[in-house]
């Protein structure tokens, strides 16, 4: 016990180092939208379940979610990344701003902003479509306003940090964001970053930037070795397409060998990527049949690529690479094993076969080759493999869960932790980010709770005094952790509480909440309220995970907590300009900025008691003039609205 706990304290050193390191990120950036509807009956017209919407979450996808993830591990994130001038591209801005990211993108008038639209009944993903042309190449101005962009965000980021040369991290998932221009300038300015990360479905294009991480699909890692073969091995047919099939971050399924006539398809299970199925879409929850020792060998021609046709060849299209030494096949994206080439094969066994080739055929120093539902092989130049294990989980719960697992092994590499650590962590923050339906994003709060830690501020009392708040708070930002402040009444906590908290805590590293005294909500609200005492409600703030330290004050105004405090980060609720919120000039003169965050629909306190009260009394007519005017007073009220995992949520009829 006593050496686990040791373990877990040298894990948590290694989060708090890689505090304020400066990351940028460049690549495909494309914004995930998740439609939750329900069904009861199927439609007339066809077998096909009638879907009514309920609610819809946007989040950001791709290299974007990747710098999210970043940001949300506690580094200072920077995108820069081609968007569309269009709603898609506006949501994108709105997710990384509330992410904290420094938003560097280039706007490409024309171009679509690429969007990964997935249909949800009953947590089961019914359908995805996919919009944004990777056909539509950027022209000579848009690729000059890119590497514009990269040198002034390099430079920016290098300031910012004090002289600290930045890490990057490149997202090249073949949706147009990264042409041979740009590809060639990051290779010639190599030198201006101290590690590189690199995430690509086609690694043969990156061989001269001689990153320090690849983190390849199994499907990825194979493609290369194919056709680096087929320059060398006679015996080897290569019979590559023009263009690969351009579907954002890898997806793996399974299903019959080609030539397999009569074995049915088997949808791939999904699981936590220990690094890297971005995406997978498959339903299921294990990996039955896939040679792990001591399971079942697999049947012959069992097949980890592209889904094949009805006959068990493959779809139109796709041409074929066969290698015959570990008795694998590439079909176009995608990876066949066949047991004819022995039994057991064990795709973990055939990475850390190849782990020397790659980093030769790559020309990084660590190759992490990720297994979807099945972990991560890693090894680095000292030629000793590591193996990482997931947990499998269901497919919509792991979509973006390799981004995190992609942000938190750059962070440990640059922090220059030793490889065993850093593919340690970036596992564990995969894992944990999978426990719900969305788009994953791993918080360093989250992670160091995993490892036992709750951070720098764990041996004070999470409910202060104001006297204790000031001192407290010198000594968080001169470890140079910046501070959010928020304040309301938070009478009868509430789901659209929860969200408020957990969005307005991503903004920093240290969160404070001031809560109203009993007289000073009767003052505000009326006599009737508070309901609870402030006893009861600063209890419950407490508990919450997100909320580091609770106050509690007798004015009207939080003003004199917020001349204490002397917050980074001011956040309060509601849809208005910041510029209406009372207390921004304050916060503004002493240095901070102001945050507004929008409502969760149908989640607010006074909606909670009218319910209550409904239910206690016979609902009777009112007249409209009855209505209580404050709720619809252009004020800031008590924040209600934003997705746990930072994502922007609406209902129909209400936009996002």
């Amino acid at each position: 016990m006593a050496g686990a706990a040791a373990e877990e304290r040298r894990l948590a050193t290694v989060v708090e180092s890689w505090l304020g390191r400066p990351v940028l990120v460049i690549g495909d950036a494309m914004l995930d939208e998740w439609r939750f509807a329900e069904s009861d009956r199927l439609c007339r017209e066809a077998p096909a379940p009638v879907l009514t919407l309920r609610r819809r979450i946007s989040a950001a996808g791709g290299a974007a979610n990747t710098a999210v993830n970043v940001a949300a591990l506690g580094g200072r994130a920077v995108l820069v990344a081609p968007v569309g001038a269009d709603v898609a591209g506006d949501e994108l801005h709105d997710c990384l701003d509330r992410a904290g990211v420094w938003d560097r993108t280039v706007a490409q008038p024309g171009r679509h902003t690429p969007v990964k639209r997935r249909m949800l009944a009953g947590n089961q993903i019914l359908l995805r479509e996919d919009s944004g042309d990777p056909d539509d190449a950027l022209d000579t101005d848009g690729v000059q306003r890119l590497l514009t962009a990269l040198e002034c965000a390099t430079e920016e980021l290098r300031a910012a940090a004090g002289g600290e040369t930045p890490t990057l991290v490149v997202c090249d998932y073949g949706l147009g964001a990264l042409p041979a221009p740009v590809r060639a300038w990051l290779v010639a300015a190599r030198d201006r970053y101290a590690t590189i990360a690199l995430d690509a479905h086609d690694l043969a294009d990156w061989r001269g930037l001689a990153p320090t991480v690849v983190t390849p699909s199994f499907a990825e890692a194979t493609r290369l070795l194919a056709r680096a073969a087929s320059r060398t091995d006679s015996h080897l047919h290569l019979d590559h397409p023009a263009a690969d099939p351009a579907d954002g971050p890898s997806e793996l399924s399974v299903g019959t060998a080609p030539g397999a006539a009569g074995s049915p398809a088997v949808s791939a299970p999904a699981g936590v990527p220990g690094a890297g199925a971005r995406g997978a879409e498959a339903p299921g929850a294990g990996v039955p049949g896939t040679g792990v020792p001591g399971a079942a060998p697999p049947p012959a021609g069992t097949s980890l690529g592209p889904p094949t046709g009805g006959t068990g060849e493959p779809t139109p299209g796709e041409d074929r690479v066969a290698m015959t030494g570990d008795g694998l096949s590439v079909t176009g994206t995608g990876v066949t094993v066949s047991a004819l080439a022995g039994e057991g094969v064990d795709r973990a066994v055939l990475a850390e076969a190849r782990l020397a080739e790659l980093r030769a055929h790559t020309g990084a120093d660590v190759v992490a080759v990720t297994l979807d539902t099945e972990g991560a092989v890693v090894g680095g130049a000292d030629g000793a493999s590591r193996r990482s294990h997931s947990t499998p989980v269901p497919a919509s719960h792991a979509v973006g869960a390799g981004d995190a697992y992609l942000a938190a092994m750059t962070l440990a590499l640059a922090a220059a932790a030793p490889l065993p650590t850093a593919a340690q962590l970036a596992q564990l923050a995969a894992t944990i980010t999978v426990s719900d339906t969305g788009t994953c994003v791993c918080r360093r709060e989250d992670l160091l709770h995993a490892l036992g830690a709750r951070g720098d501020d764990a041996g004070h009392p999470v409910l202060v005094a104001p006297a204790e708040l000031a001192a407290i708070v010198e000594t968080q930002r001169g470890a140079g952790r910046s501070v959010v402040f928020t304040n309301g009444c938070f009478d009868v906590l509430h789901p659209g509480h929860v969200r408020y908290l957990e969005q307005a805590r991503a903004l920093g590293d240290l969160l404070v909440v001031a809560v109203n005294s009993d007289g000073s909500v009767r003052r505000l609200k009326g006599p009737d309220r508070p309901v609870n005492p402030v006893e009861d409600r600063v209890a419950l703030l407490a508990a919450l995970a997100c909320v580091d330290h609770v106050v509690i004050f007798e004015e009207d105004s939080p003003a004199g907590l917020i001349e204490v405090v002397r917050p980074d980060v001011y956040v309060k609720g509601g849809d208005y300009p910041p510029e209406m919120v009372p207390e921004a000039p304050l916060v503004r003169r002493l240095g901070g900025q102001v945050r507004t965050l929008g409502y969760v629909p149908d989640r607010s306190t006074s909606a909670i008691i009218d319910r209550i009260r409904a239910h206690g009394h016979p609902a009777t007519p009112v007249e409209p003039e009855q209505v209580d005017a404050r709720r619809h007073a252009a004020v800031p009220v008590e924040p209600e609205q934003v997705d746990a995992r930072g994502s922007r949520a609406s209902t129909p009829g209400r936009p996002a």
